[in-house]
C-alpha cells in the first residue's frame, strides 16, 4: 500500500515519461521543459474553434456529432501543450488518448459505408458501436505499452491513404482531387518531421536546429483542415446527394493560402 501510494504522484512528475523530443530541456523556464514544443500547440487552439465557426452550417446539416471532432482537436492542443510542458506520463497519455478518439470519431461520422466490413451490412449505428468498443480496449492497452501508442496511432495513416487513394482515383472532381494532394503532401512533411526529429536527434543537435517537433505541430494542425474537408466531401457523395459542397477558404478565396472549409448549396440536387 505504501508504494503504490508513493508511485501514484509520478505520473503527475515532470520528466516522468519515457518520451524525450529533441528539443533542450527547460532551456527558457524552469516551468516549461520543452519550450518551441509546448507554445507551437497555439495553432490547434487557433483552428479547432475556428473550423467550428466555418463549419457551422454544414455541421448542421450533416450531424452536430461533428462539433465533438472540434472540440476533441482543440483538446488535444492543450493536451499536448501540458505533456511538452511537464513531460509527464499522464500528459503523454492524454494527448495521445485525445488523438485516439479523434481519429475514432471522424472513422465514426465520415467512413463511408463501402469501407465496413461485411457483417454490419453497412449499417453505420453498428459501425459507430465498433469503433466505440475498439477504441475503448485501445484506450486501457494504451497504458499497458505507452511508448508503441504513438507508433500505433501514425499506423492508422496507412488505412486512411488506401481510403483516400480508392476515392482520388474514382472522383473527376477537381476540388477534391487537389484537397486531396494538398492533404498527402501536408502529412507527408508533417510525419517527416515528426520522424527526423525522433530518430536524426543526434543529427540535428549539432547543427542547432531543434524545432522540427514543433514544426510537426504546426503542419498536422493544418492538414486537420484540409482532411477533414476532404473527408466532407468524398462523405457528402454517399451521405448528401440531394445537395452540393462548395469548398471555400477562409479568410478569402483569392488568396494563395487560405484554411478550407465548405458551404452546403442547394437542396434539389438529384441522386
Amino acid at each position: 500500500e505504501q508504494v503504490a501510494v508513493a508511485r501514484m504522484p509520478s505520473i503527475l512528475a515532470y520528466q516522468s515519461s519515457e518520451v524525450d523530443w529533441c528539443e533542450s530541456n527547460f532551456q527558457y523556464s524552469q516551468l516549461v521543459a520543452e519550450f518551441y514544443n509546448t507554445f507551437s500547440n497555439i495553432s490547434f487552439l487557433i483552428f479547432g474553434p475556428l473550423m467550428m465557426f466555418l463549419m457551422h452550417p454544414y455541421t448542421q446539416k450533416r450531424s452536430r456529432c461533428i462539433y465533438g471532432t472540434f472540440v476533441l482537436f482543440t483538446i488535444i492542443g492543450l493536451f499536448s501543450m501540458y505533456f511538452h510542458m511537464t513531460l509527464s506520463f499522464l500528459g503523454q497519455l492524454l494527448d495521445e488518448i485525445a488523438i485516439l478518439w479523434l481519429l475514432a470519431s471522424s472513422y465514426s461520422i465520415w467512413m463511408p459505408r463501402c469501407y465496413f466490413p461485411s457483417f454490419l451490412a453497412s449499417n453505420r449505428s453498428h459501425f459507430t458501436c465498433l469503433v466505440i468498443a475498439t477504441t475503448t480496449i485501445s484506450t486501457f492497452l494504451s497504458f499497458l505499452k505507452p511508448t508503441v501508442n504513438a507508433y500505433a496511432l501514425n499506423s492508422i495513416a496507412i488505412h486512411i491513404l488506401y481510403i483516400v487513394y480508392r476515392e482520388y482515383r474514382k472522383t473527376s472532381n477537381k476540388e477534391l482531387r487537389h484537397l486531396i494532394e494538398v492533404s498527402v503532401v501536408l502529412w507527408a512533411c508533417a510525419v517527416t518531421s515528426w520522424i527526423s526529429d525522433r530518430f536524426l536527434c543526434g543529427f540535428w543537435q549539432r547543427i542547432h536546429f531543434f524545432y522540427l517537433h514543433s514544426i510537426w505541430h504546426v503542419l498536422i494542425s493544418i492538414t486537420f483542415p484540409y482532411g477533414l474537408v476532404t473527408m466532407a466531401l468524398v462523405d457528402a457523395s454517399y451521405e448528401m446527394p440531394g445537395q452540393t459542397l462548395k469548398v471555400r477558404y477562409w479568410p478569402r478565396d483569392t488568396w494563395p493560402m487560405g484554411l478550407p472549409y465548405v458551404e452546403v448549396q442547394g437542396d434539389d440536387k438529384s441522386c
